[in-house]
């Protein structure tokens, strides 16, 4: 009898489960929270290197003469992301943070030649809007409780395809296919960013508290990062103006 009247035995483990979900909420929080700190401040970092190396001439004295020194910078940044790509498992949280700074760098001395290019005004108009879409992408695949695997798969297939279709266009050189280009990155880029943002919220639960969460931090931030800077160029590529 006493024990039917006594609503302990019933109510420490609802407690406990709830205990449990508030604390799981709020490590992913904090998660997500340290994978676009990482993300902003890096393009951040990209975008203040970018300005500095075009105002200071520089930029205009590699990259429209002749030398082997831009095709270096321009090359750095894929050299980064594939040694980071294969070397995470083997490499410290330390280093792959290092290499994530320094990719940022190296992006921002390849990208000074978009203010040679366009127009000032156009840089932040694409940027701004870039932000915005961004934004509404990533929350999107953050809350929707559609899983998003399949749509990824799709869209990674059609960057294989973008990909293929530059390389082509950068002989033949046709103006109408650069903007269908444009576009389809653009598309292709936006749902990029709704598909690594699941992926990314969905990685928690399998490294959380684990020594590789600040490595999937590092990493994550990288995916989202390259998707807003692409998703940014081919923006940009089909609004800005050009300077001459």
């Amino acid at each position: 009898m006493a024990n039917w009247s006594d609503p302990q035995p019933n109510a420490a483990p609802f407690a406990t489960a709830g205990a449990r979900t508030e604390a799981y909420d709020a490590g992913l929080r904090a998660y997500m929270l340290s994978v676009y700190n990482y993300m902003t401040s890096g393009i951040l970092l990209t975008g203040v290197i970018a300005m500095l190396f075009a105002s200071s001439g520089y930029a205009e004295a590699v990259f429209l003469n002749p030398g082997i020194l831009k095709y270096v910078i321009m090359f750095a940044p894929l050299g980064f992301v594939l040694f980071m790509s294969f070397g995470q498992g083997r490499m410290s949280f330390g280093t792959l943070q290092a290499m994530f700074w320094g990719f940022a760098i190296a992006m921002g001395l390849s990208l000074s030649t978009i203010f040679l290019r366009y127009t000032d005004t156009s840089i932040a108009q694409a940027f701004f809007a870039t932000a915005a879409g961004f934004a509404g992408l990533s929350l999107y695949g953050y809350t929707t409780k559609r899983d998003l695997s399949a749509f990824g798969t799709f869209l990674i297939m059609g960057l294989v395809g973008l990909i293929v279709a530059m390389i082509l266009n950068f002989f033949f050189q046709s103006p109408v296919m650069a903007l269908i280009i444009s576009i389809v990155g653009v598309l292709i880029f936006a749902g990029l960013t709704a598909y690594d943002t699941q992926k990314t919220k969905s990685m928690y639960a399998h490294v959380a508290g684990t020594a590789d969460e600040g490595r999937v931090v590092i990493m994550s931030a990288l995916s989202l990062y390259l998707d807003f800077i692409n998703m940014f160029l081919f923006l940009l590529r089909i609004f800005g103006s050009s300077r001459n």
